[in-house]
């Protein structure tokens, strides 16, 4: 295919586990093309020679597929000698007509960037890079420590223990010091006594939750593992926990993490999962549009002779993703004007797709937040007046204990 040449030296390279593929097309001073094709090994001292023999070029661009975790060892060695390649979607490479085989593809890649058909996507700064995978972990622990408190919540209805009817949350303090006794094999009046006053189902519903003529020693068994288990991980995730906000403290992303904050459904740990995602420098972005492309929270393009088809959201960043749809689930419930937004997409929408609605709309609210440094301001609730509308009494009571505040007679 005829294209049109933009850039003069330029390096593609295919990567694989143990091998990469790299093509140099330069253009000469008389406009000629010399190509040159090397293949290097997947090891550090490859890697290295790949860095060095890049570094010699002198390219213009060097581009690489996002191929899974492979493209990041590569990326890291170029990153190196002061080479930051372009990581590109292999949906856009296809997209290209023309040539695209294994033996060609290092030299398509050249090709296609030569002629600036290619883009790159976005790449954190090492940093923030590095700190995804304490992130990404910590958000698989999760998903874990959830499965075991299901598992326990299913074995101990099996048994006949209906604790969760009576309880809000099963794993609660007082809750989880009923089943630890149950779990011990104390007496109905024993693991009773242990029932927080503040439970709102009474005595006599929490004691007919309790009898468990079912329980077996196997019962009791696998319980006791699965409790373990449930506190070990709740320890490990406590851990990244700790090391994730220290590391972010440390980077300087304490004002970004605090402004996140404000935006009502994301707590710390939310904002600082997102942070190590997406960085706190939005101008790499260019607009909230494209953030939401780049995660995949935007509505879906497909319209043909006036029909729209699909909005379905294509495939983008899931662990972004997730963090949204969990952060719109925490504000759909919340007082503040999101709530509305999310109640009236339910009616039209569903339940589901109003989650995804509103979390692209609270994505291009971050996006707002971070490039102007600004915290959330709701349109519709004075949070100024809700917290001494809260408050109010107690700062009485304590004007008045102390004197501030004359007593009426």
């Amino acid at each position: 295919m005829d294209i049109v040449p933009i850039y003069k030296r330029v390096i593609g390279l295919d990567v694989h586990q143990a091998q990469i593929t790299a093509c140099a097309i330069i253009e000469q001073a008389d406009g000629t093309l010399t190509y040159d094709r090397r293949e290097f090994g997947g090891f550090k001292r490859d890697r290295k020679a790949l860095s060095q023999w890049a570094q010699s070029v002198g390219p213009d661009i060097v581009v690489m597929e996002s191929t899974g975790i492979y493209w990041k060892s590569p990326y890291a060695a170029l990153e190196t000698v002061g080479i930051v390649p372009w990581v590109v979607n292999a949906r856009h490479v296809k997209a290209v007509p023309g040539r695209k085989t294994d033996v060609a593809d290092a030299q398509w890649l050249a090709s296609l960037a030569r002629a600036g058909l290619l883009r790159g996507s976005f790449i954190a700064k090492a940093d923030v890079r590095h700190l995804r995978h304490i992130a990404r972990q910590r958000q698989k622990l999760g998903g874990m420590l959830a499965s075991e408190k299901n598992r326990l919540h299913k074995l101990l209805t099996d048994a006949g223990i209906r604790l969760g009817v009576v309880v809000s949350d099963l794993h609660g303090q007082s809750a989880r010091a009923m089943v630890k006794a149950i779990i011990a094999g104390k007496t109905v009046q024993e693991v009773l006594s242990l029932a927080s006053n503040r439970l709102r189902a009474s005595r006599e519903d929490i004691f007919e939750a309790l009898q468990c003529e079912e329980l077996t020693q196997a019962h009791r068994f696998v319980l006791d593992e699965i409790m373990t288990h449930i506190e070990e991980l709740e320890a490990r995730m406590n851990r990244f926990d700790h090391e994730l906000l220290r590391c972010l403290y440390e980077a300087g992303y304490g004002v970004p993490l605090q402004l996140l904050q404000t935006l009502p459904g994301i707590d710390q740990m939310g904002a600082a999962m997102l942070l190590v995602e997406i960085g706190q420098d939005m101008s790499v972005f260019g607009c909230a549009q494209r953030l939401a492309s780049w995660v995949g929270m935007c509505p879906g393009n497909n319209e043909s002779a006036g029909k729209r088809k699909s909005g379905r959201i294509r495939r983008g960043n899931a662990w972004v993703r997730r963090l949204l749809c969990e952060f719109a689930q925490a504000a759909g419930r919340s007082r503040c004007a999101l709530k509305d937004k999310f109640a009236a997409l339910k009616v039209r929408k569903g339940h589901k797709r109003s989650i995804v609605a509103l979390a692209h709309k609270m994505l291009r609210t971050i996006y707002a937040m971070l490039s102007k440094s600004t915290h959330y301001v709701d349109n519709k609730v004075d949070y100024e007046a809700l917290m001494v509308s809260r408050n109010a009494p107690r700062w009485l009571q304590m004007l008045v204990k102390h004197g501030y505040v004359p007593v009426p007679a």
